[in-house]
């Protein structure tokens, strides 16, 4: 048998997977980039191309601007962790993600937030309402699950796909924010939206009345910005865009 120890990661694994590798951890270093992060304690992952459900997440106890593509931790869907690797994975995200890459195939990415304004929104009777643009762009795949504490039980699985169904965003009861994608780009612009218009509608709660929006408006709005995360042309270059701004302010991910 050959000795591994001595290869890299990249020397190990597909041309394919260190490509998701790199791609996934841009998108850590974008996140921080936001000031989204939450220390470590939340995630982003992304499906390994391949037969195997196999995904990739962050190593526990890393900051996000120390993610790298060679130290994703590789894991299967009853939470092994696949070689190579020397990090060990956080539960509770390992509970989130495994549960919506074993139910939604079309889901290649998952990203979770913890950040100010979606938790403020999460803890809303009403949760996100249409005042604007931003919100109105993606409310119509928004849906949500209610709190039952720190997911990390397997029961609560079943659930949050039940919840989730066919939509890309949802928003976890007092808890945070979730986008999934079939693109780095796609699952980027809709967490992105979706936190903007939690942090306008804080902004907003703070002056005086506000308008609403109705149903049509909402459908209306809803359909002229369909494609912004679905288009192949679209997703690319703004994706390849977003990779020089990575490389300029945050190097050293795709090592």
């Amino acid at each position: 048998m050959d000795d591994q120890t001595n290869l890299s990661v990249k020397e190990q694994v597909s041309e394919d997977e260190w490509k998701a590798r790199c791609d996934l951890a841009a998108l850590y270093r974008l996140i921080r980039m936001h000031g989204w992060d939450d220390m470590f304690f939340t995630h982003i992952s992304m499906r390994v191309p391949g037969p195997e459900d196999h995904f990739l997440l962050n190593p526990f106890g890393l900051l996000y601007e120390d993610v790298t593509a060679s130290n994703l931790v590789k894991v299967d869907l009853d939470g092994n962790v696949l070689p190579p690797s020397k990090f060990g994975i956080n539960p509770a995200g390992f509970v989130i993600h495994s549960a919506i890459h074993a139910a939604r195939h079309d889901a290649k990415l998952a990203l979770h937030l913890h950040t100010d304004a979606g938790v403020a929104v999460s803890a809303q009777r009403d949760g996100l309402r249409p005042i604007s643009q931003l919100a109105m762009n993606i409310m119509n795949d928004v849906t949500y699950h209610d709190y039952e504490g720190v997911a990390l039980e397997a029961e609560e699985k079943a659930r949050l796909v039940a919840d989730l169904g066919d939509k890309n965003l949802m928003i976890l009861r007092n808890h945070g924010t979730l986008s999934l994608g079939d693109h780095p780009f796609s699952v980027y612009i809709r967490i992105y939206l979706l936190e903007r218009a939690c942090k306008v509608q804080c902004m907003a709660q703070a002056g005086g009345e506000l308008i609403e929006w109705d149903q049509k408006m909402q459908d209306r709005v809803f359909d002229q910005s369909s494609e912004i995360g679905t288009n192949e042309f679209f997703k690319e270059i703004a994706w390849a865009a977003l990779l020089d701004r990575i490389r300029r302010e945050s190097p050293g991910f795709d090592v």
